[in-house]
């Protein structure tokens, strides 16, 4: 998925929210946005990733201020809102019909962790909005894929499960639960280190992620969503040994999209900004849950 205009205008506010996060140093804060101005004076083209801009936005800040985590705090914040409204989706999914129906109702619960995002511009989230959002989370599904992913699951037996945002592996472990209902071995995978704010290790613990899957393993890299030229060899392996792929989140959408895809992936996110919408024809802040390719 390639930039769109607008996307200069979301890398340098979101770069400036982390800077600010990350010091508060003036002229440490001064010298970062100065070098991502750089960054995007040099690299923003047509043929650009936002994906790959972000990633390279974020190494400088980290190596310019030193704080390898500026959402630290919010993460905690939205992995701690989450558990708290656990059991409400919980409820949600257990009222399912028949597992099929659970299934369905899982994968909106994941879809619907997607919202916690922070500082995109137009995408106003509060922590305050999620159990409303589940509750219409149907409603502003406008692209439906879920009962060709369920029938493929059924189908493969494994799962290689990529995770996004910190706070939504909480709702994740939601539908975890139901492919290991469904008999399925599931892998799940975080980032080895903080990027923006997805999820890591700590967060796994934290959700109990860990006590669920079968395997929890790393990308190897600290890069926003799948960068072949980032991930470990060890995490390539299981990648490419992988039938079928559920991939949370835009950062996995906007990469995925610029690979030749030889096995089904399931992407699900929201769509928080005007560009990835632009890219799948849907509006802005919606739910997608797309079988690829």
């Amino acid at each position: 998925m390639k930039v769109e205009a607008e996307c200069s205008a979301c890398l340098i506010s979101r770069g400036c929210a982390e800077v600010y996060m990350s010091t508060t140093n003036p002229a440490l804060r001064f010298r970062c946005m100065a070098e991502i101005v750089k960054l995007i004076n040099r690299e923003f083209k047509p043929t650009a990733n936002s994906a790959d801009l972000g990633t390279k936005r974020d190494k400088i800040i980290r190596q310019l201020t030193g704080n390898r985590d500026p959402y630290y705090r919010t993460k905690k914040q939205s992995n701690e809102k989450a558990k708290q409204l656990l059991p409400y989706a919980k409820n949600f999914v257990d009222e399912g019909y028949n597992q099929q129906d659970r299934f369905k109702k899982a994968c909106l619960c994941a879809i619907v962790g997607n919202i916690m995002e922070f500082d995109i511009p137009g995408h106003n989230f509060t922590l305050k909005d999620l159990r409303k959002t589940i509750a219409s989370a149907a409603k502003d599904l406008v692209i439906d894929d879920i009962d060709k992913a369920y029938e493929l699951a059924e189908k493969t037996r494994k799962v290689l499960y990529l995770a996004d945002n910190a706070g939504e592996i909480v709702f994740d472990t939601l539908l975890v639960e139901q492919l290991k209902n469904m008999g399925l071995h599931v892998t799940y995978v975080v980032k080895e280190a903080p990027v923006i704010n997805d999820a890591t290790m700590e967060d796994v613990e934290f959700s109990g992620m860990d006590k669920l899957a079968d395997q929890v393993l790393t990308t190897g890299a600290d890069a926003v969503g799948l960068q072949m030229k980032h991930i470990s060899p060890e995490f390539l392996k299981v990648y490419k040994s992988a039938k079928l792929v559920f991939a949370k989140g835009m950062g996995y959408a906007e990469t995925l999209t610029e690979y030749e895809l030889k096995k089904p992936h399931f992407l699900m996110f929201r769509t928080k900004c005007t560009p990835v919408a632009n890219y799948f024809c849907v509006p802005r802040h919606k739910n997608i849950a797309k079988l690829m390719p």
